[in-house]
């Protein structure tokens, strides 16, 4: 049986994470955790770009982040649901990495796609966990904690992670998207707003938030538990 890897960053497309949660990624990864990312879909349906462009654009930040490893479960782009095949290949995954954290989209947002994610991964979370669900998938297992990161829309967070000396660094990071996120024209976004610019702004605002530069929020379901209560002096 794996040992387990310390993260798993679920996103429904290729450049989910890094825009949302870029500068977590790369925290981790300098303190010596070890982050898997798993994308859902391609983004084969997005406006710019193929899922073949796309996938040299993601191979291209995931060398940037100096993650331990990053696979696509090749789900249906625009057709997520929380239902059979998608729930099933989310409980294999978190079964073969075993990650102590799971990181997931929150489920209030815009993109019918990242809210469908964020169901997927809550019940995919319990059901994992079950020895009797889906035993040929693997032995269960349950991260400690599932988190959610916010998307398009703003949500108040539990916490937020300070990503000060590594906001330029994501910013690179993100750029390798560069179908995704080069303004060349407004039709394709959502509510029309620079990709670019508006990371940086929620960055900077919630930054501004917790008394920084830049930082990125998150959400967690319930108390969050704590063994040591000196890590809050840090």
């Amino acid at each position: 049986m794996s040992e387990g890897v310390d993260v798993l960053m679920l996103g429904t497309h290729p450049d989910d994470v890094e825009i949302s949660c870029g500068g977590t990624i790369l925290q981790f990864v300098n303190l010596g955790r070890t982050v898997v990312v798993v994308d859902l879909t391609r983004g084969e349906k997005a406006t710019r770009g193929t899922a073949e462009i796309r996938a040299t654009e993601c191979k291209a930040a995931t060398r940037m982040l100096n993650i331990k490893e990053r696979i696509n479960l090749e789900l249906p782009d625009t057709e997520l649901r929380d239902r059979e095949p998608a729930l099933q290949a989310v409980v294999e995954v978190l079964r073969r990495y075993r990650p102590r954290l799971l990181f997931a989209p929150h489920p209030v947002d815009v993109h019918p796609d990242h809210a469908a994610a964020a169901q997927i991964a809550g019940r995919a979370y319990f059901l994992a966990g079950l020895a009797n669900f889906a035993p040929d998938a693997g032995p269960p297992h349950r991260p400690r904690l599932l988190l959610r990161y916010p998307g398009n829309d703003p949500v108040e967070p539990s916490f937020c992670v300070d990503i000060s000396p590594l906001a330029e660094r994501k910013r690179e990071v993100i750029r390798c998207y560069a179908t995704q996120v080069e303004l060349v024209e407004k039709s394709h976004l959502i509510r029309g707003l620079d990709p670019l610019e508006r990371v940086e702004a929620r960055d900077r605002f919630f930054g501004a938030r917790i008394g920084c530069r830049a930082a990125e929020p998150f959400t967690l379901d319930g108390p969050l538990p704590l063994s040591d209560p000196g890590c809050l002096l840090q």
